[in-house]
Formats: C-alpha cells, sequence, structure tokens
C-alpha cells in the first residue's frame, strides 16, 4: 500500500510537471493556454512538488504570486502528509 501512494505521489507530480511545461511551450508558439485554474488545481492535488519544479526550470508563472504562494504551500503541506502516512504505514 504505502508503494502504491508514493508511485500515485510521483505519477501526480509529473503530470503536474509536464503540464507546466506544455503551458509554457504554448505560450511561447501562441497557442492555445491551460487554464489558470486548472493549472492552480493541478498545485493543490498533490502536485505542489513538480508544479514547483516546473515552474522554476521552465521559468513559468513566477511572477504570479498566487503560483508561487500555492506552489510553495502546497508542497510543504503534501510533503508532509505523504510523510505522515509513510510513518504510520510503517509503525
Amino acid at each position: 500500500m504505502l508503494r502504491g501512494i508514493w508511485i500515485v505521489y510521483l505519477m501526480l507530480n509529473v503530470i503536474a510537471f509536464s503540464l507546466f511545461g506544455l503551458d509554457k511551450q504554448r505560450a511561447k508558439r501562441g497557442l492555445w493556454r491551460i487554464r489558470e485554474s486548472a493549472l492552480l488545481a493541478v498545485i493543490w492535488l498533490m502536485g505542489g512538488v513538480g508544479a514547483w519544479l516546473g515552474m522554476r526550470l521552465f521559468r513559468h508563472k513566477t511572477q504570479k504570486r498566487r503560483f508561487v504562494i500555492s506552489a510553495n504551500v502546497a508542497s510543504v503541506l503534501q510533503l508532509a502528509l505523504i510523510a505522515l502516512a509513510t510513518i504510520r504505514l510503517m509503525a
């Protein structure tokens, strides 16, 4: 069960990372963009770390305060939640 939790968490963060990269590419090309509300939802639905990494690597949405705050806060909360779950399941 613990392995499954980590796999799902990793997959969600890969998706978040990919969406930020995709949106940056679309922005550069002037194409259809991913809604900000969708990107924020991905951050809060266990994709905080992936979104944070994507924001930094792709230099995307880093000037938008709500994205920076959301990615930072969500990452800390999600990592704490995963750590707590890990500790409880290992006990």
